[in-house]
This record gives C-alpha cells, sequence and structure tokens, in this order.
C-alpha cells in the first residue's frame, strides 16, 4: 500500500523570489532523491563547486529569526524551515532542494508556493519502506519563559504552538494540528510569517528583513492589522508556529511518530528540544511502517477509535 513506502518526486519544479532576511533575488528547485537521502539542500551559485548540506539537526549554525544550516566553512541556506514544513507536511521523505542564493525564498510568507511546486513535481513512491522516529519518552526544555515538549503519541505526529504577545492585537492564540498532507494543505499551508511594525528599525539594524514587505509578512502596530487584504485564519499566527515547527522538526531526518507541544517558542526552542530529544538516545528508536501500522492500531482500539483506519501519518495524498 502506498503509505508504507517512502516517497520523492518525479520531477523538478522552480520557485522564484526574494530572501526575506537578505533581500536578495534567488530561485529554488525542488527535485527527485534516492531512498534513504532524506532532504539534500545543493547551494549553487559559489564560486568554485556547488556545497550539499543534508537538512539535519547537526548541520543547524543558526536559529536566530529563522533556521540557517551550514557546514564547517560557514551558512549555507538560511530560512529553511518553510519549504521543510511544505516537504514534511505533504508526505514526502526524499528531496533534493538547490538553491542559488544564500536564502531560500520568501515567497508570500507561506508554504503555499512549495507545495505548489510539490504539486507540480508529483509525489511518487519509492521501492524501500517508510521508516519514523518513535519518541518512547517525554522530552522538554525550557528556555526562558518558553517551553517545549515531546512525548509519545502513537497515531502519528501531532503538533501545538500557544503563543502570547504583548501586542494586544496578536495576543494570545494556540493551534493544534495532527498532521496529514490533507489538513497541513489545507489548515496550516498557507499561514505566513507576521511581526511588529515596532521590532522592524531592530532587525534592520541587525541586517535581518531586509527583504520584507505587505507581500512575504502579516504585520501589526499597537492597534491594528497593517496588511489591507487582511488574515487568511483568524488565529494565523499561531498557525504559522506550527508550520514553522513542522520544518524545524523536519530536521530529525524522518517523520516522528510524537506530540510536540511549544509554548512562546520559536525556532530556537524548537532546535533545543530535537537537539535533547536526539542526545538521549533511550527517547526515541527508529521503526517500519507497519511497525508504526501495528502501534497505530493497538492505540486506536485501546481508545475505541478503531474503524478500518490504520495507515500512520504522511501518507501522499496522491497516487
Amino acid at each position: 500500500m502506498k503509505f508504507s513506502r517512502q516517497t520523492t518526486l518525479r520531477a523538478q519544479a522552480t520557485v522564484t523570489g526574494v530572501g526575506v532576511h537578505s533581500g536578495l533575488p534567488v530561485n529554488l528547485t525542488l527535485g527527485p532523491a534516492p531512498v534513504d537521502a532524506g532532504f539534500m539542500f545543493v547551494r549553487t551559485g559559489l564560486e568554485g563547486c556547488d556545497r550539499e548540506v543534508q537538512a539535519a539537526t547537526e548541520a543547524v549554525i543558526s536559529t536566530e529569526f529563522a533556521t540557517v544550516l551550514g557546514d564547517r566553512e560557514g551558512p549555507l541556506v538560511s530560512t529553511a524551515e518553510h519549504v521543510l514544513a511544505a516537504l514534511r507536511g505533504m508526505g514526502v521523505d526524499n528531496a533534493t532542494i538547490e538553491v542559488d542564493g544564500p536564502e531560500v525564498p520568501i515567497m508570500d510568507g507561506s508554504a503555499a508556493a512549495f507545495v505548489a511546486a510539490i504539486d507540480q513535481a508529483r509525489i511518487v513512491t519509492q521501492s524501500a519502506p517508510r521508516r519514523f522516529i518513535q519518541v518512547l519518552k517525554p522530552v522538554q526544555v525550557v528556555i526562558g519563559d518558553s517551553y517545549g515538549e515531546l512525548r509519545p503519541y502513537a497515531a502519528g505526529f501531532r503538533a501545538e504552538a500557544e503563543i502570547d504577545f504583548a501586542n494586544p492585537v496578536i495576543g494570545r492564540q494556540s493551534y493544534m494540528l495532527e498532521l496529514s498532507p490533507e489538513r497541513f494543505r489545507r489548515e496550516v499551508s498557507r499561514a505566513r510569517t507576521f511581526g511588529c511594525m515596532s521590532d522592524v528599525a531592530r532587525l534592520w539594524s541587525a541586517g535581518f528583513a531586509l527583504g520584507a514587505s505587505f507581500e512575504n509578512s502579516v504585520v501589526f502596530d499597537e492597534t491594528r492589522l497593517l496588511n489591507a487584504e487582511g488574515l487568511r485564519y483568524k488565529d494565523e499566527c499561531a498557525r504559522h508556529k506550527v508550520l514553522d515547527i513542522i520544518g524545524d522538526l523536519a530536521l530529525a531526518g524522518l517523520p516522528l511518530l510524537g506530540a510536540y507541544r511549544s509554548v512562546r517558542g520559536g525556532h530556537r526552542l524548537n532546535h533545543a528540544v530535537l537537539t535533547a530529544l536526539m542526545a538521549d538516545r533511550s527517547a526515541w528508536r527508529v521503526i517500519e511502517a507497519e511497525t508504526a501500522r501495528r502501534s497505530r492500531t493497538r492505540a486506536e482500539v485501546g481508545s475505541g477509535m478503531a474503524g478500518g483506519i490504520v495507515a500512520p501519518a504522511y501518507s501522499p495524498d496522491v497516487s
């Protein structure tokens, strides 16, 4: 059955935009990758030769305002989280991500353009069984007033984000998603990155947000939303945090079977929790799809939820 095997893309698809922090034009091309390759960034446009970096926890070199991947020679690609969220959210296991600039293009501030590119390239199944990282025991991290936790959850992957901003227009919001390609597409893929006008000068002086605009960010002042077209969801900010969680936790290298909860978190917290999980070898194990299917079936029977639905999360919604 299709959900039991790994997936990749049938062909290449390219999107073009600007980097939200660099302000520079950039092309990004999604393409096929072999079994067990995971997500591999290929940084092109460099002097000398292209450089590759695996989308993995140990490749993260910065989490300030965005997730930055690099190697011993320095940063290679910034703002990786939205394209990674689209790949993981849509059920892709293996893909190459070619980028000819220092940053993934921000597009409209969401993952919608990357989902469209995946649709264009088409998802295909591969010969090898899909593998998962199953969370076996809770792992928690506290950073200041931020809290993140990964805990066991046999039914698939669940992400929950709670935000609490001093800005009264944003305020306190929460959102929870049981991940599947259908729900990812419908509920979070179009949720845009957001910020406050009061932070703009500070970001600019630090060299960030040079490409930000009302076309790629949701912007608030102290009394109102400044985007003329309004919000796409009433809780768009919390949904975008869930989008970021999916992208940041894609750096585990395999889809997770577990539940993640973030309170007042961001990229730094997401990375810290994932790093803590991977560092504790007793907190997780790698399992194949058939084992995941049996685990989910037992969980559903035990909770009275069984109704013939036994496919684990992340099954692609294409043939």
